[in-house]
């Protein structure tokens, strides 16, 4: 299985790293090669023209920028949604690593 790129972006970048970790050890236990970071949402689109995302995850703070993000990378085909409030609340990296998958399979 090719490696699967995820960018989570919140609004400082530091919310979601224990995300991040958390999300890791999930694509750890399933054998799922990943490479899955955080970002804030001032280095997006920086991130965005320098890697290959698969997929996008906005924190529930920045939900407000999905429909901008989605207009950018319509052409790149790269899905993007927003992280459940109560799996973003209680950080659970297995059911967010679950919904970057689901996205991906779509």
């Amino acid at each position: 299985m090719a490696k699967k790129t995820i960018m989570l972006v919140c609004s400082a970048g530091m919310s979601t790293s224990l995300l991040v970790t958390k999300m890791q050890k999930a694509a750890e236990e399933k054998e799922i090669d990943s490479d899955i970071f955080a970002v804030s949402s001032s280095e997006a689109d920086t991130q965005l023209e320098n890697k290959d995302v698969n997929v996008l995850l906005l924190g529930p703070q920045v939900r407000f920028m999905k429909a901008d993000f989605e207009k950018k990378l319509a052409s790149k085909q790269i899905p993007v949604d927003v992280i459940d409030m109560s799996d973003y609340g209680m950080m659970n990296g297995e059911n967010v690593l679950n919904q970057a998958l689901n996205l991906l399979d779509e």
